[in-house]
């Protein structure tokens, strides 16, 4: 969420880094909101004040009285009048209430700002190609689509997980199973090595969980909710490690926290229906490995980067070739003020696809979700920076796997990382 205090003491700068995303963002109707609150606030405030001022004068009267003797009456008057200041308090809450309730409503929809070294574009055809990685490894030779290469082996089957769900849902068999697995334990293993604590969050979050991290209530569409709870099946492990915080201040010298995590995500993938249907490139469910960050501001950027080449390290130890992209403002998720995607080779489509978003969302989240720390010496509390990115997405790393390492008589090889792992060379 946006600090209202920014919108309010830079509206022109803060316009102009909206319009960089594209979109029809109004910042009017906030500030107008904002406008009528704090006159409403001041106004509150004066009855407060006026109100305290004749409680004071009544305990004097009173005490004046008592001491000279004489009517009442006075006093009830003034007691009245204060009691005609309670209600033009009380009167006024209802207002203040639903006014503040309005302007949260808007500024829950309005994205992060874009970053000043977030390049400036309309879309993905504006983003920033970074670097390059493992041009080498790259087949020499033509290969079979992941989904086919998949079935031919029976490790991939399409038709029966759409048979025991919907489209876009999948069964793995026999090595395909464990090659997931084996990428899944793959990823924690390395990530753990360094400096993340695992965790195993819940698969289902609450609301508020959704709200902090960004989801809703702008994206409520894309997400699957249990109907008689106020549960949703996550779309990313960044909602409940996220929101494990949630609510809470932290002391400064507990920062960096670095988390990884496994789950399932869970996906409508509402507004993508015709793009990427065949195969496993996009689907309801998937599995994923996840990097969060909890960091000091003064450290947001170096652990951003840093990040990165966490999520890149799994793509080279499996040999695979990909590329860093660094995204334009146009193409930036919702929570995100900086992002670079790394995209992975896919022989197949002779194209690099995406792997992993490693996105800084700055104080946006921890605003949402009132993550707060406070350093030792230092009055009142700040909010942290949060940071996220898939380390990586398995089922992805798998169809890269299935066609990277395609050998020219049709059979796979494991990758030698795996191979431990899985006890076998090929699949």
């Amino acid at each position: 969420m946006l600090d209202i205090k920014l919108l309010r003491s830079q509206p022109e700068q803060i316009q102009e880094l909206l319009n960089r995303r594209g979109g029809n963002y109004d910042l009017n109707q906030i500030l107008e909101l904002d406008s009528q609150i704090r006159e409403l606030g001041t106004k509150r405030s004066n009855l407060q004040a006026e109100g305290n001022e004749i409680g004071k004068q009544v305990g004097q009267l009173i005490q004046s009285l008592k001491q000279a003797g004489g009517d009442l009456a006075e006093v009830d008057a003034l007691k009245e009048k204060g009691n005609q200041v309670k209600a033009a308090i009380a009167a006024l809450e209802p207002t203040e209430k639903a006014l503040r309730q309005q302007m949260e409503e808007m500024l829950l929809v309005l994205p992060n700002l874009p970053s000043e070294t977030t390049p400036i574009g309309k879309s993905e055809a504006d983003n920033v190609e970074v670097r390059r990685w493992g041009d080498e490894f790259k087949p020499n030779h033509e290969v079979l689509p992941h989904e086919q290469i998949g079935t031919k082996l029976g490790i991939l089957n399409i038709e029966r997980g759409v048979k025991v769900a919907q489209a876009r849902f999948i069964s793995l068999w026999g090595a395909g199973a464990a090659l997931e697995r084996a990428l899944i334990q793959f990823m924690l293993n390395t990530h753990t090595a360094k400096s993340y604590v695992e965790v195993m969050p819940p698969f289902l979050v609450n609301s508020d969980s959704m709200t902090g991290t960004g989801q809703l209530p702008k994206f409520a569409e894309d997400a699957f909710k249990c109907a008689e709870d106020d549960l949703w099946l996550i779309p990313t492990a960044e909602v409940p490690v996220t929101n494990l915080y949630r609510d809470e201040i932290l002391e400064a010298e507990t920062l960096p926290i670095h988390h990884c995590a496994y789950t399932p995500c869970f996906r409508r993938e509402a507004g993508s229906y015709g793009r990427d249907t065949s195969g496993i490139m996009r689907l309801h469910q998937f599995n994923k490995v996840e990097l969060v960050k909890f960091v000091h501001p003064d450290r947001s950027a170096d652990e951003h980067e840093a990040l990165v080449n966490d999520a890149e390290a799994i793509l080279q130890l499996l040999k695979l070739p990909y590329r860093v992209v660094e995204l334009c403002s146009g193409d930036l998720g919702f929570s995100a003020q900086k992002c670079y995607d790394l995209e992975v080779w896919v022989p197949a489509a002779n194209k690099y696809r995406e792997i992993s978003s490693c996105s800084n969302f700055g104080d946006f989240q921890a605003r949402r979700a009132n993550l707060r720390f406070k350093t030792k010496g230092k009055k009142g509390t700040e909010y942290l920076h949060t940071l996220n990115g898939s380390g990586l997405a398995v089922g992805r790393t798998m169809l890269a796997i299935l066609e990277n390492y395609q050998q020219a008589d049709g059979r796979v090889l494991v990758p030698e990382v795996l191979q431990p792992i899985m006890g076998r060379e090929y699949l």
